[in-house]
């Protein structure tokens, strides 16, 4: 220790009503991908962490780092579940993939939609991106070059984030939603023989009942010349990625840089597992090290 999930209506329904972890995750994705594994977790000698600092109430944060860095770009990890299941610890191997390649990367807790609905979520992440600036020094990161990271419902939530002036210099969206208010978004919303879904939950009514949240929790209509660049990364299951090609078109009218990688074969929640970790960070840190220069 020295060294140093959206839409898919049901909107991320991929948490389900119960725990959203790699492990259940594993269970129901294995039959399908024999090959698969859990990314390691297991914290190398390259990488130290320090878990559980609190930025707001009783939220927490895990900080992973390389040992001996005093000032190491900083990736702020949002983990999906549906806006109301997950928790920080499922992108701890992703997290440590980052700290070996000389990221600072922070994974943090949200208030989930059982606690708090929309916009509680989004305010966290926020908070937790301002309590790490104010203690950038003490914690070996440098506060001027800083990313926000997502997946799933995740994704979304760092995509919201850095869209809305939080003033950083990236955003790195896997598999998460665009754009709430797009007819393919609003597919299950839209049926009321159907229950809510997750964004449903988290919105407080359906698309009909509370539009304007919506479409204010929808990040393709921040877009503008001052937005920063924006990595897509995306599985192979296309209901994940609404409103992902308009928002690239947007980003490019505006002159704003922008990718897309679609790993082919994947299920969502790909980040979660090998073979897929490492090609994850990769493209992450390709991307950034691009957009976070000195």
């Amino acid at each position: 220790m020295r060294l140093a999930l959206l839409l898919a209506l049901s909107l991320c329904g991929c948490a389900g009503g119960g725990d959203y972890t790699p492990e259940t995750t594993f269970a129901k994705l294995h039959a399908q991908y024999p090959f698969i594994r859990i990314a390691s977790r297991d914290l190398p000698e390259n990488v130290r962490v320090e878990r559980d600092l609190v930025y707001a109430r009783s939220l927490k944060l895990d900080l992973y780092r390389p040992a001996g860095s005093n000032a190491a770009p900083l990736v702020v990890l949002v983990h999906g579940g549906g806006w109301r299941n997950g928790r920080r610890e499922n992108l701890a191997a992703l997290a440590i993939g980052l700290a070996q390649r000389g990221y600072a990367a922070a994974t943090v807790s949200y208030r989930l939609s059982g606690e708090a609905r929309y916009p509680a979520a989004v305010d966290d992440v926020r908070a937790a991106l301002g309590w790490l600036r104010t203690n950038a020094a003490v914690h070996g990161i440098d506060a001027a070059r800083v990313a926000l990271a997502g997946g799933s419902a995740g994704g979304q939530i760092a995509s919201l984030v850095g869209v809305t002036g939080s003033g950083v210099q990236a955003i790195v969206n896997i598999d998460g939603l665009s754009d709430f208010t797009s007819e393919q978004a609003r597919l299950h919303e839209d049926d009321p023989s159907k229950k809510p879904s997750s964004a449903g939950a988290w919105f407080g009514g359906r698309y009909a009942e509370k539009s304007a949240l919506w479409r204010e929790a929808s990040p393709i209509f921040y877009v503008s010349p001052a937005t920063p660049p924006v990595l897509f990364i995306g599985s192979a299951q296309p209901r994940f990625s609404v409103g992902r090609d308009e928002m690239v078109a947007s980003l490019r009218n505006n002159g704003v840089a922008s990718e897309v990688l679609v790993l082919p074969g994947t299920p969502h929640s790909f980040w979660l597992f090998d073979p897929w970790l490492t090609p994850t960070v990769q493209a992450i840190d390709r991307f950034l090290t691009i957009h976070l220069r000195k």
